[in-house]
């Protein structure tokens, strides 16, 4: 059942990205109209939050459908009633999260994702914030040389050394949380800077977690670019920062924003319920 329509409100959280959004209940359904709003938010905003959603698995997944099609992650514990979705779990005793370090989702597939969306099941009484950071406005803050420069790149991106076996050597906390290490065999090559299939802007793709380097570069070579590139994407004056409360959710771009979960909350549990939803080829900007 849809409720009878009204208009949703948006509250941008920083001068770049980020916007909580009022006057939705997902559980009821979403008219046309609200939902084209919502994906309005979503492109100015880059990532969207709505609080206070009591919403099902299976609820989630249809609300997930209606932004495209679902990409079942191979690496993270799935909900076991509900394989579509993927558990981003801390418990009390474990001392490492997942996504603490900047990153964008599936980067080293063919056809990365398009986005998330992330729902809180459980969350501790203080921390768990997740930062996000506006790849838009880390491309328009670069000089007109190093821009000139970077449009002309491609970079190599790998699940290898992030989700292979040996990213797990000496951890004992992956057990029930991430698996399928002999699954991770996925590389890609990306422009560094990508135009926005639904804005039309430019924003820079390279983030410190799948990246591996430079196309035509030795890894040697990369790396002094890639650390001045991803200190300068996470500067504080490009993000926003979330704090969850239980019922939150977010749906951010993967092709506009980069995210990093905080680990700031020893002792507690931390459960969200995420889905990705599958984009399209990225094609690079020339301008």
């Amino acid at each position: 059942m849809v409720t009878q329509y009204k208009p949703i409100k948006v509250t941008p959280l920083s001068r770049f990205v980020g916007a909580e959004v009022s006057g939705v209940e997902i559980a009821r359904g979403l008219s046309d109209q609200q939902f084209l709003e919502l994906r309005q938010a979503f492109v100015k905003h880059s990532v969207i939050f709505i609080r206070n959603q009591n919403i099902t698995p299976d609820e989630h997944i249809e609300f997930a459908k209606r932004w495209g099609e679902i990409s079942v992650n191979r690496f993270f514990q799935a909900v076991d009633s509900h394989p579509v979705i993927a558990e981003v779990r801390k418990e009390a005793h474990q001392k490492l999260n997942i996504g603490s370090t900047w990153h964008t989702d599936h980067s080293y597939d063919q056809v990365p994702a398009m986005g998330s969306i992330l729902y809180a099941r459980v969350v501790p009484k203080l921390g768990g914030d997740t930062l996000f950071s506006s790849m838009y406005a880390a491309y328009e803050h670069l000089s007109d040389g190093m821009k000139n420069t970077l449009l002309r790149m491609r970079a190599e991106h790998s699940s290898r050394h992030a989700f292979g076996e040996a990213a797990y050597i000496g951890l004992d906390e992956v057990e029930g949380r991430l698996s399928n290490a002999a699954e991770a065999t996925q590389d890609a090559v990306h422009p560094v800077i990508i135009k926005h299939p639904l804005s039309g802007k430019s924003a820079l793709y390279v983030n410190g977690e799948f990246t591996v380097k430079f196309e035509g570069w030795s890894k040697e070579e990369s790396q002094p670019l890639l650390d001045y590139l991803y200190s300068h994407a996470y500067k504080n004056e490009f993000t926003c920062r979330f704090k969850w409360t239980q019922g939150s959710l977010a749906i951010w771009d993967n092709r506009a924003t980069q995210h990093c979960a905080l680990n700031d909350y020893d002792g507690e549990q931390r459960l969200m319920h995420r889905i990705t939803i599958s984009g399209g080829c990225l094609e690079p900007s020339r301008s």
